[in-house]
């Protein structure tokens, strides 16, 4: 055989793997925030390279024949002309216990400074919601470690809560607190337009020890595009379903839901969209019930999440805060931290009179649910009379009800407060409960 007779076998034996298709287009307009393109042939929500840099960024929509691209950083140096590369849609990310212990970024990447994370799974970044068919009811208890919550504001297994506060009144203490002694399987510690200083310090001293290897955090700093807070809490969402399909009881915690919407809104109004109630465009005002209702329990796995989000209180006001409005319709359950007693020096500052959790009937006994109601209105008793007894003008005797309350007062104080690293039992929550407001 010939020397060409040999090369030639070799050839035909050699198989060459298909190279990646690219679809190119050009800039043609650039507002500082939204990049036109002619040229691109591709879905909304696919990625994008910008220019020499390849600067990231994603479709967010088209207009007049022209796609519309937000950047994933802050997008530099562009000129009119830059070459646009896409390759599809980026739909999937990481997943699975390869992610445990680490900390990423809005797009899946390590942050923490150990390397690589190598990963065998990869779940679809936007998933969907279960079938009403497929969502299991929530009927077991989720301890939290928190005793005014576990006794009077009891949580369930894939019960979806929002907690309403607005800043300083120790929101971050108390999703620490949550996140370290909550019994699920695996934490998601969703951080999402925090200040860098305020992640590090969450990750170091809320999530040490024995927390931080049951958890995936991931971080998006507040001077990270408003694209990203979207795509950090659907990456949350992915990686929670994950775990929640390998059968796992999964802990997701995001802070805050507001930044995610201020960013949908932020995306919204880039590509044109109508601002709707209060500034608000529809399709970020759908995003909280998109996000919710990928939470809960799975009756094919047995898997369950439980998402606890937390809105920010412009102003301290809950009531009139569009986006605490939707959050509070679509959750199964609120807890609002009130400014006032933050200020009293009462943690967690828990309003119990503005505060429900709507299963909790559903996954408790009726001695502890009674109990339960019975604090309440000893608790609102005191708070409807207070200044009335502080001024002197409430004679004892004249509502054997209210005395009863001032008489329990200090207890009922002391059931609410915890200090910050003393954790409480949930059988001890419930006894201690029945025995306060049986005497």
């Amino acid at each position: 055989m010939s020397l060409n007779d040999s090369l030639a076998g070799l050839m035909a034996e050699t198989v060459l793997p298909p190279l990646p298709l690219r679809a190119g287009g050009r800039v043609m307009a650039f507002d500082g925030t939204t990049l036109e393109a002619v040229g691109i042939d591709a879905l909304v929500g696919g990625r994008a390279l910008i220019g020499p840099a390849r600067q990231a960024a994603e479709i967010i929509g088209f207009r007049d024949g022209r796609a519309l691209l937000m950047g994933l950083s802050a997008l530099t140096g562009i000129t009119p002309g830059a070459a646009v590369l896409t390759d599809g849609i980026a739909s999937d990310i990481p997943s699975g216990p390869a992610l445990l212990g680490r900390v990423i970024d809005g797009l899946g990447r390590p942050m923490d400074g150990l390397g690589p994370i190598v990963a065998s799974e990869r779940r679809p970044l936007h998933g969907e919601a279960l079938a009403p068919a497929e969502r299991a009811r929530v009927t077991e208890p989720l301890a939290t470690g928190v005793r005014a919550i576990d006794g009077l504001l009891t949580l369930g297994r894939g019960q979806r809560v929002g907690i309403m506060a607005g800043t300083g009144v120790g929101k971050s203490v108390l999703l620490g607190q949550v996140a370290r002694w909550a019994t699920a399987d695996v934490v998601v510690m969703a951080l999402i337009g925090e200040r860098g200083r305020e992640i590090t310090d969450f990750i170091e001293t809320e999530l040490a020890g024995a927390a931080r290897a049951r958890t995936v955090t991931i971080a998006v700093p507040a001077g990270d595009a408003p694209l990203l807070r979207v795509r950090g809490a659907e990456q949350a969402f992915a990686i929670a379903e994950g775990f929640r399909a390998a059968g796992k009881h999964v802990l997701l915690i995001l802070d805050s839901l507001s930044r995610v919407v201020h960013g949908a809104r932020e995306v919204a109004l880039a590509r044109g969209e109508n601002a709707g109630g209060r500034g608000y465009p529809p399709s970020a005002m759908a995003l909280i019930a998109a996000l919710a209702e990928r939470a809960g329990g799975d009756r094919r796995s047995g898997g369950a999440i439980t998402a606890i989000v937390t809105v920010l209180a412009e102003g301290d006001d809950a009531t009139g805060d569009p986006v605490v409005d939707a959050a509070r319709g679509v959750m199964d359950g609120h807890i609002l931290l009130s400014r006032k007693l933050a200020g009293r020096g009462q943690f967690p500052a828990i309003d119990l009179a503005a505060s429900a959790s709507r299963v909790m009937a559903d996954v408790v006994d009726e001695a502890h649910l009674a109990a339960a109601a019975r604090f309440r209105r000893l608790s609102a008793l005191i708070e409807d009379n207070r200044d009335l007894v502080l001024m002197g003008a409430y004679a004892p005797g004249a509502d054997p009800e209210l005395d009863a309350a001032l008489s329990l007062s200090p207890a009922l104080e002391a059931y609410r407060g915890q200090p910050r690293a003393v954790r409480a039992e949930f059988a001890a929550a419930r006894a201690a409960l029945v025995e306060l407001v049986q005497r």
